[in-house]
């Protein structure tokens, strides 16, 4: 029999549908743009046709594509999924059997559209499916939870927040070559590798019969949520030239599936389950829990276009930063100046150079608290201002960094505890592991869910910052806390509750601090997701502090961050060359630009290029905020030994900023499409460039070279 909606809508440029089996109960979400809704086909109903089908004994019905459940959940008890997958994936237990649906409404907020569909047991569990959109965007925020309303205590060992099957609609069957699986690697200081493999190379051709299911499960354990993955996927047909994606926001383990029994695809993502992270959550009669926030999009276009849809959801919150963060002030941190030991001599002399420079933000990192026979690393978490480095404390300094102009920052690794600090050696309040506190290069995690540990925190981070007048918090995270610790329903559960714990003090420094900006960093990008970017202003996109590397790694993160929250370094030395020093600058305008180095003792020429790009760079905020962009390249396959170009265009409706960098082995001539009606503004020239009609050309640019132009549009 024909497939059958539960309902269809069209929001946007999107249809969303919920496909009902009424005889299983199971109701699916299945997207595609409403430009190509016409040309979705009825898919297959059965095998029957195939040959080694029709030889096959008996009158089975052989479901070529069956609903896939847009709820995935398993509870402890209920058989595991069957079709070789235990071990593989939780997908599609028998838990889902029980559950049959309850109704669904659509709920009208305005701009805003909540549709919510409900399953239900007959014992009283009942799971809800949330999709939000609001006019104007071009994805939509999905989430699950699940209550128990039953008398009797049951326990959950897998909740995803989002399952979106029906890929593709654009072909009868199992569309065969034409769908691709696009993610993104991650490692300290080389964050954002695109990876794009095809569902065959993946092993994920259905199977012929569908007697064997297959997932790609892949994501993290512990507190660095991007760490190996950034929680992203999509698929894409490219005969139909469609993709669908998401991105989920959870800073603790999660995991993402892409998965085949039948003739579509689906995929998924939530929490880390029993499997994979160890997972297991109990709900007393009248309990409830809810999965993380997931944004998923379809799209007619190309990975760019779907990754902008997807980033462009994170504006909202970013808009809501304190108002001096929406010029995107330039930032600079002493990290790489003093190498962990600062001082208010040191700070006052960077200070005197800044004055005036168009820097607003200077922000003092590790090692302000080092007592004697300490380092900046393991000496953190008593957070006493050192009194040799600080002979007049820490809101002098601050004081001083203000009388210049500037907004003074401090840097925390508020969570953890070093070694050598007394803290450390109390040995309680911390998140344990087998009775034993968690110990990982010389760190401790604060338990924070203690009370004794928030309220130490409290005094020790929220009232020194707003005691010394501090207008910026870098927070920094330099170690995992694993696959979990402690808990009585299971590892997986106390390290989940943790990442609440994080999110709930996170919230609390807003509310003492409002108007303070709080950088999100972690060794890097080891944190960058959307629920730690939503409580952040900015975030530190690597530890490749002075790389030649750093464009690339700034560039591939465009998919995945917005620009305006990506801060990027440029560390400078008295000793670098002009071209190096505007190398490493020209980076900056890829996101936000944070200088670091020995600025203080730059010699004149150089200092002067670097007032003339913070000038520049102040010209192109607003396409920089704003801007969508477009990377270009010809290189090697090797970051730590680059070679070629690469250019990203970044383009509004009346402005664009053209970033340019070359690498071993630059050609002589460089071309960078732009489109039509662009002219040169502005810029730092690297060769000869001019604008010849729809492009960009360059000319002799020589290796590791950098230029950035500003466009503006002809009418």
């Amino acid at each position: 029999m024909p497939r059958e909606y539960l309902s269809i809508h069209t929001l946007g440029d999107t249809v969303v549908r919920y496909p009902h089996d009424p005889v299983t109960g199971r109701v699916g979400l299945e997207m595609l743009p409403a430009s190509l809704a016409d040309q979705a086909v009825p898919p297959r109903e059965s095998l029957r046709g195939e040959a080694f089908i029709d030889v096959l004994p008996g009158n089975g019905s052989w479901p070529a594509r069956p609903v896939e459940s847009l709820l995935q959940f398993k509870l402890v008890g209920d058989p595991y999924p069957g079709a070789f997958a235990q071990g593989h994936t939780m997908r599609n237990s028998e838990s889902l059997e029980r559950f049959r649906l309850a109704g669904q409404q659509v709920i009208d907020r305005g701009d805003a559209t909540v549709i919510e569909t409900k399953l239900a047991s007959e014992d009283g569990l009942v799971a809800t499916h949330r999709l939000s959109w609001t006019k104007g965007d071009g994805a939509f925020v999905v989430s699950s939870d699940f209550v128990n309303g039953s008398h009797r205590s049951v326990r959950l060992e897998m909740l995803a927040s989002f399952s979106l099957a029906g890929i593709s609609p654009f072909h009868a069957a199992d569309a065969p070559g034409r769908l691709k699986v696009h993610r993104f690697r991650s490692a300290w200081s080389a964050e954002g590798r695109h990876e794009c493999r095809s569902i065959e190379e993946l092993h994920l051709e259905r199977s012929w019969s569908g007697a064997g299911a297959f997932s790609e499960r892949f994501g993290q354990l512990g507190t660095m949520p991007v760490r190996r993955w950034f929680p992203f996927v999509a698929v894409e047909d490219v005969g139909a030239v469609v993709l669908w994606g998401a991105q989920l926001g959870w800073a603790g383990s999660w995991q993402i599936e892409v998965y085949r029994q039948h003739d579509d695809v689906a995929i998924s993502g939530g929490f880390a389950d029993r499997e994979f992270g160890h997972w297991m959550k109990t709900l007393k009669p009248g309990e409830a829990l809810e999965s993380p926030l997931a944004t998923i999009a379809c799209v007619r276009g190309d990975l760019d276009d779907l990754c902008d849809r997807l980033t462009a959801m994170q504006d909202a919150a970013v808009n809501l930063q304190p108002e001096v963060e929406q010029d995107l002030p330039v930032v600079f941190n002493e990290w790489c100046t003093t190498w962990g030991d600062p001082s208010h001599e040191k700070l006052s002399a960077i200070a005197d150079r800044l004055e005036g420079s168009g820097v607003r933000y200077l922000v003092i990192d590790a090692g302000w608290y080092k007592a004697a026979d300490t380092d900046w690393s393991s000496g953190h978490g008593d957070w006493n201002p050192s009194e040799a480095l600080f002979p007049n404390g820490l809101k002098a300094t601050a004081d001083a960094i203000r009388e210049r102009g500037l907004i003074p920052g401090l840097w925390f690794e508020m969570e953890t505890v070093g070694s050598q600090s007394a803290a450390f050696k109390v040995g309680a309040h911390f998140i344990t592991r087998d009775g034993i506190p968690v110990t990982v290069r010389e760190r401790r995690f604060w338990d924070l869910n203690d009370p004794a540990a928030i309220d130490y925190l409290a005094e020790k981070v929220i009232d020194l910052l707003g005691n010394c007048g501090f207008g910026y918090l870098k927070v920094d995270y330099n170690e995992t806390a694993g696959l979990g610790c402690d808990h009585p329903d299971s590892q997986g559960e106390g390290l989940r509750q943790q990442i609440a714990g994080t999110y709930r003090f996170f919230d609390r420094i807003r509310e003492r601090l409002p108007d303070v900006v709080i950088e999100n960093c972690s060794s890097g990008g080891h944190r960058l997701e959307p629920s730690m970017l939503a409580r952040t202003a900015m975030s530190s996109f690597s530890d490749a502090h002075e790389l030649v590397e750093i464009p690339l790694i700034a560039a591939n993160l465009h998919r995945l961050i917005l620009p305006r929250q990506n801060q990027i370094w440029a560390v400078l030395h008295p000793k670098d060359s002009l071209q190096r020093i505007q190398y490493s600058l020209a980076a900056t305008f890829l996101g936000r630009m944070c200088l670091s180095g020995g600025i203080a003792e730059l010699p004149p020429e150089s200092w002067r290029l670097v007032r003339e790009m913070i000038s520049l760079y102040q010209k192109a905020t607003r396409v920089i905020k704003y801007g969508r962009s477009r990377r270009f390249a010809e290189v090697g396959e090797s970051w730590r030994h680059p070679q070629g170009w690469q250019a990203v265009v970044r383009t509004s409706d009346k402005q664009a900023v053209v970033v340019l960098h070359t690498f071993a082995g630059a050609p002589g001539r460089i071309v960078v499409p732009l489109g039509s009606g662009w002219r040169v503004e502005d810029g730092v020239e690297v060769g000869g460039a001019r604008v010849e009609g729809e492009r960009m050309v360059v000319e002799s640019p020589g290796d590791f070279s950098g230029g950035v132009w500003l466009l503006e549009k002809v009418d």
